[in-house]
């Protein structure tokens, strides 16, 4: 009872991961599925809409004020 909480919680996670048989092999699907959401699907589904139309900085700005104040659409 002499360990503050944040060691017994730590203590708590780390034993619960190492004594873990299936959980591993979630844990790395969980993270590759992750991998591809975030990284590969943004490749190729999400592209840099801003640098392809403008050259600067100051006509990306004016651009986004325009868009985020224009009410009409």
């Amino acid at each position: 009872m002499n360990r503050n909480i944040f060691s017994r919680i730590f203590r708590f996670y780390y034993e619960g991961f190492r004594e873990m048989t299936w959980g591993r092999t979630l844990w790395l699907i969980i993270i590759v599925k992750l991998f591809i959401m975030f990284a590969v699907l943004k490749l190729f589904f999400f592209p840099d809409f801003l640098n392809s139309r403008f050259d600067d900085e100051q006509e990306k700005s004016e651009y986004i004020i325009e868009e985020l104040t224009n009410q009409n659409k």
